[in-house]
């Protein structure tokens, strides 16, 4: 007698797993294959790296005017990423997807 009360409490205990709670974790979609790797991405960061380096370059040497160059370069870089963007070159973009299906996806 006291095996079956033991019994009963275990499987009271235990939930049933439901399969909407066992897959409620997964996300909506496949997240994007290229991970940025977009020509909008790319020159972004490369002019926005030139644009802080010459600012870096221009606070050693205290001229004021280059550290100001430097600032419009980044703020250039960051324009021309968000035009690339719109054209399509960025993540999603109609060029970026047509060159992941003529490259296979890399």
């Amino acid at each position: 007698m006291a095996d079956q009360s033991v019994e009963r409490r275990a499987e009271r205990a235990v939930p049933a797993p439901t399969p909407a709670r066992d897959l409620s974790y997964l996300p909506p979609s496949a997240p994007p294959t290229n991970h940025g790797h977009t020509i909008a991405a790319w020159t972004t960061v490369i002019v926005v790296l030139v644009g802080a380096i010459i600012s870096s370059v221009a606070m050693i040497f205290a001229a004021v005017p280059l550290v100001w160059a430097g600032a419009v370069v980044i703020i250039l870089g960051v324009i021309a990423g968000k035009v690339l963007q719109i054209l399509g070159y960025g993540q999603g973009g109609a060029a970026t997807l047509a060159k992941q299906a003529r490259t296979g996806g890399h």
